[in-house]
């Protein structure tokens, strides 16, 4: 634990939100991992101090990574007192990664794999995930498992597309009660720009690779939502749910702490 931490805990107990024994424990399960797998040889740098510098820990893109080294990387960070995102994880991978590691869970859906336990600062405030069909499901779950791994409790509505314009309109009062909406949608991506007229809130679009041929594997979506009239939206890539949540994941981070940290 570095110093910052530690002070943490000590205004966490001294305001009353952390009791002395939960204090200490923490502090024993951090110092008493001294031990931590040993990576010589593989292909891994690890970057332990990302969470001191960018307020998180570093996330695991896990497509082109075999199950031995995410276990590997997530004993790493586990001996460390970190908690750990995986991102893009195979059936097969992700079960014998569960298998190994019983302290983090798999989530086929999003293909992503996280630390069971949650942070112990919580993120204040409300993100809203919304989908525009079933199909859009595997990335408002990613979305969805970053946020939960932030320490956020998302808020999902799911399908209410642009084909059904009143589904919009039976979840307008949500809607606006949201600080930071994720839409996600593919086809002609035009749901947020829709969502955009109705609330006061920024808008990370993303755009999917759901649709027919000529939506080209969800660039059409993109460039629909990079010309959004809408002054609210902003657009990350292609299926990254990961990105849109880790974003408006930080937005809530910073307005706890007032815009600075001190």
């Amino acid at each position: 634990m570095d110093q910052n931490q530690i002070l943490d805990l000590l205004h966490q107990v001294a305001s009353g939100q952390l009791s002395l024994t939960d204090a200490q424990s923490t502090i024993a399960a951090r110092m008493q991992a001294q031990v931590t797998p040993d990576l010589t040889g593989v292909e891994v740098t690890m970057d332990l101090d990302r969470e001191q510098r960018c307020g998180f820990p570093e996330v695991i893109y896990g497509e082109s990574k075999d199950a031995g080294t995410i276990v590997d990387i997530l004993r790493t960070q586990y001996a460390v007192g970190q908690l750990s995102l995986v991102t893009r994880v195979s059936d097969a991978k992700g079960q014998h990664v569960v298998e190994c590691l019983p302290h983090m869970i798999f989530n086929a859906k999003s293909r992503t794999l996280r630390s069971i336990a949650v942070p112990e600062q919580k993120l204040n405030g409300i993100i809203t995930i919304v989908t525009a069909g079933t199909s859009d499901l595997p990335v408002a779950e990613e979305a969805r498992e970053t946020l939960l791994w932030m320490g956020a409790e998302p808020q999902v509505i799911h399908d209410i597309g642009v084909a059904g314009p009143q589904r919009l309109l039976d979840h307008r009062a949500q809607l606006r009660a949201a600080d930071v909406l994720i839409v996600v949608a593919g086809m002609e991506g035009a749901l947020p720009s829709v969502i955009g007229g109705h609330v006061d809130s920024p808008i990370i679009a993303v755009p999917t690779s759901v649709g027919y041929g000529t939506a080209l594997g969800g660039f059409t979506a993109l460039l629909g939502m990079l010309n959004s009239c809408a002054s609210n939206v902003v657009v990350v890539n292609v299926d990254a749910g990961f990105k849109a949540a880790y974003v408006a994941g930080l937005m809530l981070k910073r307005l706890r702490q007032g815009g600075h940290d001190g």
